[in-house]
């Protein structure tokens, strides 16, 4: 007793701990042999608890924004549409057996393919200039972050996709959320190859090429009638015929009263000068009316300084103007066709793109995601303890190996091998 009294605390434990080397249960001993370092392991937690809590509070905040959609469900759209994203047609038979050979059961698992396409991502990276948000050079690298930063899963049971943005900043966040949906509805109608849409493209144009036809027959005809005076030619017929008869009939009727006036009066009576001026007048409109008070050689000539073209060249000009008339009417009716078959194809076509159906819209991060401080100062400062701890049992254990324990020599001999080659390379 007089002699242990004479030690210190720390050699009165070395002493104990030797004691316990002993005892059959080991945990007995690793536990005394952590108890005298607990000073130690203790400052390494303290250590550990500030540095961890500096690192957690360091790291910068990060926001997630979720959205979920349900795509719609079309027989073969998955099969339509992967023919259309690589460029050739594929049959409506082959939608199914491509569906199985591809996996595709629904349009899914094509929506998740197109939401992480570089495509869609492509056009984020530039509206939010990732890059220069990212702090990075190239392109590439900043389309790789996006990427770890956006998570998109499907629910195989329901058909919900999932879209998780995560952005230090949680305006970002949910605004890229957002974009990824406005994405991909531009996407989904950028590929659309349906039938409905080729036959809006064909009709459209089409009605392009009616359209120009019909002005240029509508500019014929109207340059025709202009230089002719031809309105409509069956009707100006009928009405210069009719004209044609009741001048007749008044000449007929002029003609006999002028033979009357002549057998009572003479000659050159006034009456009979008057009647027989009326009779040439008629005669001449007649003629005028008929075409016969030019030569044939200057019908056109005179065609153009009439009110109306005579009943000599109605005949001639009626071919004419019935073949402008009939191309102006068949481009009509050609252009009215094609005007409602292009309002029922641009209906069609909308009916036909898959639209995005929206379940929960992008959400306002009101909590960050990361980091989570707490957990992380406490996983830290635990670690740290049990490595200290660990570092103890492991120093105690090679302190009691014997000197020629062949595991002792080997870690030596390892240890000294590494020693070397190092101070080789610095030496370079």
């Amino acid at each position: 007793m007089q002699v242990l009294s004479g030690l210190s605390s720390a050699d009165e434990e070395s002493l104990a701990l030797q004691g316990l080397e002993s005892v059959e249960q080991p945990w007995v001993f690793i536990s005394a042999l952590l108890w005298q370092a607990r000073r130690r392991i203790a400052l390494a937690a303290l250590a550990a608890f500030a540095i961890s809590t500096v690192v957690a509070f360091s790291l910068p905040k990060q926001y997630e924004s979720t959205a979920r959609i349900m795509p719609p469900e079309q027989p073969g759209g998955g099969a339509a549409m992967l023919a259309a994203l690589s460029g050739h047609a594929m049959p409506a038979a082959l939608s199914a057996l491509a569906g199985g050979v591809f996996g595709i059961h629904n349009s899914g698992a094509l929506f998740v393919t197109l939401l992480e396409s570089e495509s869609v991502q492509e056009h984020l990276v530039d509206q939010f200039d990732l890059q220069k948000v990212y702090s990075k050079r190239y392109r590439v690298d900043a389309l790789k972050k996006l990427s770890r930063r956006t998570e998109v899963t499907e629910d195989h049971k329901s058909g919900v996709i999932t879209i998780t943005v995560t952005d230090n900043d949680r305006r970002r966040a949910r605004d890229l959320a957002q974009a990824y949906l406005d994405q991909l509805d531009s996407l989904l109608v950028r590929v659309n190859t349906s039938a409905a849409r080729r036959e809006r493209q064909f009709i459209e144009q089409r009605l392009v090429t009616v359209q120009e036809q019909l002005e240029k027959s509508q500019i014929d005809l109207s340059e025709f009638s202009s230089r002719n005076t031809t309105l409509d030619v069956k009707e100006q017929t009928r009405a210069i015929v009719e004209s044609g008869a009741k001048l007749q009939a008044q000449l007929i009727v002029a003609r006999s009263e002028l033979d009357s006036l002549a057998q009572i009066y003479g000659d050159s009576n006034v009456r009979v000068r008057a009647a027989r001026a009326r009779v040439g007048e008629l005669q001449s409109a007649i003629n005028e009316l008929a075409g016969r008070s030019s030569s044939a050689g200057s019908d056109e000539d005179a065609g153009g300084k009439e009110l109306y073209p005579s009943l000599k060249r109605l005949p001639r000009l009626a071919v004419n103007w019935a073949n402008l008339y009939r191309r102006v009417k068949i481009a009509e009716t050609v252009y009215d066709l094609l005007s409602e078959e292009y309002e029922t194809a641009r209906i069609e076509e909308a009916k036909s793109i898959p639209r995005v159906s929206v379940i929960d819209v992008p959400t306002w991060p009101e909590k960050k995601s990361f980091p989570p401080r707490l957990i992380l100062i406490l996983a830290l400062t635990t670690f740290t303890a049990l490595l200290a701890g660990f570092t103890v049992v492991m120093q105690e254990r090679w302190r009691s190996l014997a000197q020629h324990d062949p595991r002792k020599r080997l870690a030596e001999f390892i240890w000294m091998s590494v020693r070397t080659a190092s101070r080789g390379l610095y030496s370079r």
